[in-house]
């Protein structure tokens, strides 16, 4: 399998996580590839017509997107406790959260856009500080709601939780998140510890 990737994508690292976490990461042939909002990268959008990436491409020339969509697709291929519960409940549980912290991810990326493409001289700051609202209502939650469950079982949306978190770090350093969710940082201090985080630390370098 084909994974088109860039190091610096959140979305390739909830997808790289989860792999190595379910230990089938020697089964994906990471390609590098270069996209951006205003340049298409022909080799992805062939097989991807969004052209985001992550897109896996299967060896029958299936090719799967988005990164949940792959993130289920990965689960199927391995026997240990799946990263995508099947009972009812725990599903819409760990689906949910990461719906949140993929909430968190598309934030930070349009914020990024945002600062880092777009022309200085067309920045528009109320679109800025509203992504910015999003990522720091969705810490809140996380904060009052959701410690207890971020340290059970690994599951996709705690796989997501943590790369939204790290994401924060690589892109947005300033942002001093950790003060005001202190349980939060707590909890990412020690999973972040995880030989699966260890081996996906963001980059760059495209």
């Amino acid at each position: 399998m084909k994974l088109f990737h860039s190091p610096a994508s959140p979305f390739v690292r909830k997808v790289m996580v989860l792999a190595i976490e379910a230990g089938i990461a020697d089964q994906l042939q990471c390609v590098r590839a270069a996209v951006s909002p205003v340049s298409r990268n022909k080799d992805v959008s062939i097989h991807n017509p969004s052209g985001h990436i992550p897109t896996l491409l299967l060896d029958d020339g299936t090719a799967i997107y988005d990164s949940g969509v792959i993130c289920q697709h990965l689960d199927m291929l391995h026997d240990g406790t799946p990263f995508v519960p099947a009972e009812p409940g725990q599903r819409i549980r760990a689906l949910g959260l990461q719906a949140l912290g993929d909430g968190i991810l598309t934030a930070g990326v349009l914020m990024r856009y945002e600062s880092g493409l777009r022309p200085k001289e067309l920045f528009w700051p109320e679109w800025y500080d509203g992504q910015r609202e999003k990522i720091r209502g969705s810490l809140k939650l996380l904060e009052e709601n959701w410690i207890p469950y971020l340290n059970g079982p690994v599951n996709v949306g705690i796989i997501t939780i943590a790369c939204a978190l790290g994401y924060l770090d690589f892109r947005f350093p300033d942002e001093d998140w950790r003060k005001e969710y202190p349980q939060l940082a707590a909890w990412y201090e020690t999973f972040s510890q995880r030989d699966s985080m260890q081996a996906t630390q963001h980059s760059a370098v495209v």
